[in-house]
């Protein structure tokens, strides 16, 4: 594969926030055998510090809601449902913040107003990327199945060409991440390794 051209590239990090990343976060229970299987913090830092020094746009994607879930129904169900149970990822709270590997730096991006699943729904993700001439996007993040997943759904409709890193994505379990790398990503994305990432970068 030919090089990735940075100045049309933006690594997209979604929802690296304690809550998913961190122990004692809410949800890292559920999380914490996917992301140690591939050893995915550590490969997010390793990719990010490269891109970023490579000239890459970075950018961060967490969810937050407001006390009490207000931006959302009042009858949760589904993945919302597990949020709105635990109360995960309430804003201006340690397990919404950007965990401190991944902490933004100088000239990242942080998307704001996610408050669903797929990163261009709530945002102005989109807008931004056209703006900066950005045709490629190398996604992470969590879940695999579901916020990663509905990302690269959208990301692949709009005309982007859409690199998801296998090993720096996790789910809720080990059945449901391998099932969507093997079924789901290559539809809808190029799915490649951290390393063969860094490879073009």
């Amino acid at each position: 594969m030919t090089k990735f051209n940075p100045e049309t590239t933006a690594v997209v990090l979604i929802e690296f926030q304690n809550d998913f990343t961190t122990e004692g976060g809410v949800l890292h229970g559920a999380v914490k055998d996917v992301m140690d299987s591939t050893n995915m913090l550590s490969k997010a830092q390793q990719l990010t510090a490269k891109a970023r020094e490579a000239g890459v746009t970075i950018m961060h994607a967490p969810i937050a809601f407001s006390p009490g879930y207000i931006e959302i129904t009042n009858h949760p169900y589904g993945i919302l449902k597990g949020v709105v149970d635990g109360n995960a990822f309430v804003k201006g709270e340690w397990g919404s913040a950007i965990c401190d590997e991944l902490e933004p730096q100088d000239g990242d991006i942080v998307v704001e107003g996610k408050r669903g699943l797929d990163t261009f729904a709530s945002t102005n993700l989109d807008f931004m990327l056209r703006s900066k001439g950005i045709t490629t996007v190398i996604l992470g993040g969590f879940l695999t199945n579901c916020c990663v997943e509905s990302t690269m759904r959208t990301a692949y409709e709009n005309g982007y060409e859409v690199i998801t890193v296998t090993d720096m994505v996790a789910a809720t379990s080990e059945e449901e991440h391998a099932n969507a790398l093997k079924f789901d990503f290559p539809m809808f994305s190029k799915p490649m390794s951290t390393s063969d990432v860094l490879a073009v970068l």
